[in-house]
């Protein structure tokens, strides 16, 4: 990783104490832009990769988390989420199958705690092994509409109208990779994972020869936020369960028993969703955390907060009885006015 964050620094990156990925490059509104109209290249290796292999892989997998699991076949993969029994949100992750295993993409600082919890679940008649593979692996974001043009540049077979977390094995720079359909947003783009040896020679030929534009995490933490992606500690707690989170997309109400599951159905049948998740359009500042009113009334709490170019954004959780989409509201000492995103679904498509 010293030979990568050494190409990063060269190329304007700077760092902070509590990430360890490029906090930016300087030019963060060029950034958005690249994300938006052309294509930027983020840096993710902060997210964790666990390794689950072995006969039981799939069925294990299945049965700890919310979306359908047992019938993907190699080079398919999906989101999941892994919730508490009660369906209280966890990590949203992505699944990847391969041909001997199932590589699980975490939110950054979760591999440690999700692979305690899964080795809780096992049995000893399971055949199932568990391995924390993020120190072997970087992991890149390519987001923005030419993402597949500039891979055909560098010589890469896109994976182009294949769905989302399908994935394959292929040569970058005469690196091996395994490239993934989906940016981690709700932008165009793939997702790269690196052996950790190789990362520098795949970042330099991406915004060399490729001409991505770099992008720090501060800039995918304001993306995210005008995407609607929810996380850990923030969107995604014990206050919150996985269908106020707008995660419907992820779930699966056909597969069967799961952890969590008798919950979400219960939910699900009985209309029992008192809150969602929304995006909210601010007229001013305000700060995470603070209280959502209509007619002085408690609806809300704003659970993330960004300052964009073009205004303030932000995203809350909204009792559903006070209303959605248009919805004017109070935000601390500010106004705001609820709005859908893009990542966030608030019904089932079936699956």
């Amino acid at each position: 990783m010293s030979e990568l964050k050494t190409k990063q620094t060269e190329a304007g990156a700077t760092f902070s104490d509590t990430v360890s990925v490029p906090v930016s490059f300087g030019s963060d509104k060029s950034a958005v832009q690249a994300a938006q109209e052309k294509v930027a290249l983020c840096d993710r290796s902060h997210q964790g990769l666990l390794q689950i292999s072995d006969l039981d892989r799939l069925s294990f997998l299945h049965n700890q988390s919310t979306n359908q699991i047992k019938n993907l076949q190699p080079r398919q993969g999906c989101e999941t989420i892994f919730v508490t029994s009660t369906a209280r949100t966890i990590d949203l992750v992505t699944v990847y199958v391969t041909e001997d295993a199932v590589l699980v993409s975490t939110s950054p600082g979760q591999n440690q705690s999700l692979m305690s919890r899964l080795d809780r679940y096992l049995f000893p008649m399971d055949r199932v092994k568990l391995e924390d593979i993020s120190d072997k692996y970087a992991v890149f974001s390519l987001i923005g509409p030419q993402s597949d043009s500039l891979l055909q540049n560098v010589g890469v077979e896109t994976l182009q109208g294949q769905p989302d977390a399908t994935h394959q094995l292929l040569t970058l720079a005469g690196v091996e990779i395994r490239l993934a359909v989906g940016s981690g947003l709700a932008l165009p783009g793939y997702t790269l994972i690196v052996p950790i040896s190789e990362a520098a020679t795949v970042w330099d030929k991406l915004t060399t020869a490729g001409g991505a534009t770099p992008m720090g995490d501060r800039v995918w933490e304001e993306l995210r936020i005008l995407q609607g992606r929810p996380v850990p500690g923030r969107e995604l707690t014990e206050e919150y369960n996985a269908l106020e989170a707008g995660l419907w997309h992820a779930i699966s109400f056909n597969k069967g028993c799961y952890i969590g599951q008798e919950t979400i159905a219960r939910l699900n049948t009985y209309k029992g969703v008192k809150q969602r998740l929304w995006g909210v359009k601010l007229a001013g500042e305000t700060q995470s955390g603070v209280a959502i009113t209509v007619a002085e009334k408690k609806v809300g709490t704003l659970t993330s907060y960004t300052q964009t170019p073009s205004g303030c954004f932000g995203l809350a959780y909204i009792k559903t009885k006070a209303g959605g989409v248009g919805l004017q509201v109070k935000v601390g000492e500010t106004t705001g006015e609820l709005v859908a995103t893009p990542f966030l679904s608030h019904e089932y498509f079936g699956g």
